[in-house]
Formats: C-alpha cells, structure tokens, sequence
C-alpha cells in the first residue's frame, strides 16, 4: 500500500509538473462529464475542470464534444492537482489572436489590452511596430478570415479591433467605436473624461445596457462619461449661472471662472485656494474663501429647493392619481347603473 501510495505521488508530481508550466496557455480536450454544471475535460493524461463561472452563459456542452479552453490555473492538492480552465478569460481572447494572426506571434503588432463580456461583445487594442502594418488590418485578416476565426471559436462573441493610441484621448475615442466624438474634457489626476458626443451618437457611445462605454473604460482604464451635445451645452449654460447667481460675483468676473475651468458654483465650492488667487479679478485670500462659501450656500439652498420640488411633484402625482381612482370608480358606478336600467327596460 505504502507504494501504491508512492506511486501516486510521484504520478500527481509529474502531472503538475507537465502542466504548471502551460499555465496561461490554451488546450484542447474532450467533455468527460458534468459535475454539479461544472465540466470536467478529460486531457488525455489527466482531467480538467471548467467551472460555471468560467464557461460562456450560451455555450452548452455534452460529453464526448471537443473543448478549447485556457489554462487558468494549476493548483496542487493532495488528491491530485487541479487545472482550472476558462472561456471567459480575456487572455484565452489574447491566445486566440496570437494563434491566427502571425504579426502577433512575430512581435510586429502587439495586443496592448483585451476586454470581455463573454459570449455577447469584446474589444482588443492593437498597435503596429512597423509603419506599413496596419495593426487592425492584420487581425482582421484577407475578407475577415482571422478575426472570423476567432468569432467562430468564441460562438459568435462580437469583437471590436481597436488601434491604440499614446494619446489617451484618442485612444478613448477609437475605444469608444463606431460613435463619432464631438470633443474630450479629462481630468488626469483623477483618470476621468467626459466624452461630449453628436446628439445622434449617443446611444452608439454608449450601447446597449451601457455595454459599449463599460468596455472602452475598461480597456482604456479611464472612468468615462458620455454626454450628447444638446446636454452638455445645457450644463455648461446652468452652471455659468449658477456663477452669475452668487453674490460678490459679476458677469465679468463669471467670464473669467469660467473660461479658467470653474464651469460652476459645484466646482468652484471644491476649487484649490492656490488656483483661484491665480484667476483674473480675485484679489486675495479672503475674496477666494468668501466666494467658496457662497458657492457652497448656494448649493445647501438649492438642495433645499429640489427636495422641496420632489415633494411637491409627489403630492401632485399622489393627488392625480386619487382623482383618477375616483373618476374610475365614478364610472364604474354610472356603467352599472346604466346596465340596470337597461335591464328593466326588457319587456317581461
């Protein structure tokens, strides 16, 4: 038994051995079985298992079909080690270019990042290293055929090859494809952009569910906002009166606010004391702090205001609904009646 024993250790050994170095790479195997929704891949040696967590939610898999799957992770425990699969990963999105596109194994393009939601929509930022390769042009292939490989495997995952820019504006609006982008604001300190699109590209920026702009943050590593035009410019006009309505503050002075990047009394009650002595008209320290105070009455005030208008709208809802309640009831009466009536006016 004590080398029954030992023979098991050292073929659980050589089995984590063979496969701790494939961590990360992509494997083919066979369904053996299904475990609880989890699926276990018989790899020729050894087993493996795809949780549910890691398989695409409209895959669907019986035994005896082939599988493709990237290599997660190899952990060893004492009944054996265990390989842990996945079809959801963005690296196995990775794997599957690299393995159709040779630009990408010969070092001329580089991925420079990969998203997913697997089985519903990915986005993969490319980048050339030789000014004649166009880095989508490679990945997409002669009529399609790579990146249609790709889809393939992936079960019909929509993909977007995106070209990746040094300039993280650009990159956000290629990231943000096929929407057309009016302009960028971004604050690098805090890594935020408000993106301003067309009124009509809107819903392209964003996607369904929000699906498109989550990816593009995702990939750029930027929080995004995305604001139509007609939006943004009303913004920009309610909060350059918002400046107008504080005291201490005159057109000019608001003018100049405004055009130094205080689009608000928001942001001016949140202003740097070092940056508003450097603005145009604010004369010292104590101007600066009594305009920040007022900014900051001002948003307490207009709180105020929007809670007491919220209350009211309620009360209005609550009372048109009751009047519609009674006029239902009140017809609901006059109908009855009606029907009795007609029905003493049967003859016999």
């Amino acid at each position: 038994q004590v080398i029954i024993q030992k023979m098991k250790d050292a073929e659980r050994d050589v089995v984590f051995s063979n496969y701790i170095d494939r961590k990360g790479e992509i494997i083919n195997g066979i369904v053996q079985r299904i475990d609880r929704r989890d699926i276990i891949v018989n790899l020729g040696n050894t087993e493996a298992i795809l949780p549910v967590r890691e398989q695409v939610p409209r895959e669907s898999y019986r035994r005896g079909d082939r599988i493709r799957a990237y290599i997660m992770d190899v952990l060893y425990e004492s009944r054996g080690p265990q390989i842990i699969l996945s079809r959801t990963h963005s690296e196995f999105l990775v794997h599957l270019f690299r393995t159709e596109v040779p630009e990408i194994s010969e070092g001329i393009v580089t991925i420079m990042g990969a998203v997913r939601e697997a089985g519903v929509r990915a986005k993969i930022a490319v980048a050339s290293n030789d000014s004649d390769i166009d880095p989508v042009g490679a990945c997409v292939g002669m009529k399609g055929s790579r990146v249609q490989n790709v889809v393939q495997e992936l079960r019909g995952e929509k993909i977007d090859i995106i070209t990746w820019h040094v300039d993280p504006a650009k990159f956000v609006c290629n990231a943000l494809a096929p929407a057309e982008i009016a302009w960028v604001i971004f604050d690098e300190e805090n890594r935020t952009m408000e993106v301003i699109v067309p009124d009509e590209f809107l819903s392209f920026a964003i996607g369904k569910r929000g699906q498109n702009v989550r990816l593009a943050s995702k990939l750029t590593e930027w929080h995004l906002d995305v604001l139509s035009e007609e939006k943004y410019n009303q913004a920009m006009e309610d909060g350059y009166k918002s400046l107008e309505a504080l005291p201490g503050v005159d057109t000019g002075l608001a003018s100049v606010l405004f055009e130094r990047g205080v689009h608000s009394a928001q942001i001016l009650s949140r202003a740097p004391m070092d940056e508003l002595l450097q603005i145009n008209g604010i004369e010292d320290e104590q101007q600066a702090t009594a305009l920040v105070e007022e900014a900051e009455k001002y948003l307490v005030e207009e709180a105020k205001r929007l809670a007491l208008e919220a209350e009211k709208a309620a009360e209005e809802a609550k009372k048109a609904a009751a009047e519609a309640e009674k006029a239902a009831a009140e017809a609901e009466k006059a109908a009855l009646e009606a029907g009795l009536k007609s029905l003493e006016a049967l003859p016999g």
